[in-house]
């Protein structure tokens, strides 16, 4: 068991691992990255990567100790005769009769969703109709440096006065990664792009009424501090066109059909059945 423990404290902390490579074999049964990684996403419901990075080494080594635990008691058990045991052959029994009849109703419902088609015809009619859901508010991608104190934020618009173009994108990115106090100073301050009222008011009113390629003259306040916002690219209201959004609206309207479909036959099947 050190053997092992030795083992998968190597293997975690080493470099990327392919998702295929053997992390540890456990009694000649091989546990690899793959497996570690099933269990990650299936542990946080497809969200892993949304845990904190410095806590996803500890998940990870978590996980490949319990895979690890489950190998050495299947493996006991395997030695003990469980498998062998009426307790372990009812029990068995039962869970395939379970996993039958769930099994059956999916494929069922496949072959039942395959056979509902929607025609270009009636996609369209829907985009026609509802063209405003598919409206992309205006949007803006803008860089940020915050700062505590008002002169601190003076003092960088000074310093980036008198530069335009690529050089002032440059040293506003440089001065964000060395100042800013704000969670985007190490990606240089960027902001991503976000629409009208995701950011607190006073920033939002400043940072939408600006140019592209433009710094604030004055530091804007705000109660996270004092903000110096640098414009990097706009985006007009929009709407999104049928070409874009076709897939999307073709796979609502089957599932809409699909559900009057569903109500139809089980309403048949009721007729059909014998319910006492």
């Amino acid at each position: 068991m050190k053997k092992v423990k030795l083992m998968c404290g190597a293997l975690l902390f080493a470099g990327s691992i392919a998702a295929a490579q053997t992390l540890v074999s456990v009694n000649g049964t091989e546990i690899t990255q793959n497996d570690v990684d099933t269990e990650l996403m299936n542990a946080t419901q497809g969200r892993f990567n949304q845990v904190p990075a410095d806590k996803q080494a500890e998940f990870r080594k978590q996980v490949l100790e319990q895979l690890i635990a489950k190998e050495l008691v299947y493996g006991d058990a395997l030695k003990s005769g469980v498998l062998e045991s009426k307790g372990f052959k009812e029990e068995y029994a039962r869970v395939q009769e379970r996993i039958k009849k769930e099994l059956a109703i999916q494929v069922w419902q496949k072959q039942q969703l395959d056979k509902v088609n929607v025609s270009e015809k009636e996609q369209k009619e829907y985009y026609d109709k509802n063209k405003e859901e598919f409206d992309e508010k205006e949007s803006v991608h803008a860089r940020h440096i915050l700062l505590k104190e008002e002169q601190e934020a003076k003092d960088i618009i000074v310093e980036l006065k008198s530069l335009k173009g690529n050089a002032l994108k440059e040293k506003f990115i440089k001065l964000a990664m060395e100042k800013s106090t704000g969670p985007s100073g190490p990606k240089g301050g960027d902001l991503g792009f976000f629409t009208q009222g995701q950011m607190v008011p006073e920033f939002n009113d400043k940072v939408f009424s600006m140019s592209v390629g433009e710094v604030t003259t004055e530091p804007v306040k705000t109660q996270f501090g004092y903000h110096v916002i640098y414009l990097e690219e706009k985006k007009a209201k929009s709407t999104r066109s049928f070409s874009e959004v076709k897939s999307f609206i073709e796979q609502r309207l089957k599932m809409e059909k699909f559900k009057s479909l569903m109500q139809d036959k089980m309403m048949e099947l009721k007729k059909k059945a014998n319910i006492k």
